[in-house]
């Protein structure tokens, strides 16, 4: 099960990113993170749009809605979406794999 964590502002995913990947996919749950694989290569911040832009498209919510609030630089982030609660979240996720 994902770990999810409910703020003022949104709900708190824990993800771990694959750069360089055949394509953009869910892969699942790691160690209560999700798994994502996403094309872009892991150099100048691009994989980390990436995994915004792809995330964003996976649960129907505008790109501004999604920061990485740490592990910029790591296969291992923490993202705050905007707007969602962790059941909300949990359910749209959950539809896609």
């Amino acid at each position: 099960m994902l770990d999810l964590v409910a703020t003022n502002a949104g709900v708190v995913l824990s993800v771990r990113t694959r750069p360089g990947s055949s394509k953009n996919r869910i892969l699942g749950e790691y160690g209560g993170r999700l798994k994502l694989a996403v094309t872009a290569a892991p150099e100048k911040g691009k994989a980390n749009k990436a995994v915004i832009e792809f995330l964003a498209g996976t649960i129907h919510v505008h790109e501004s809605a999604i920061h990485i609030i740490s592990g910029e630089t790591s296969q291992d982030k923490r993202l705050l979406i905007e707007g969602l609660t962790p059941e909300e979240l949990q359910s749209l996720l959950q539809s896609q794999w």
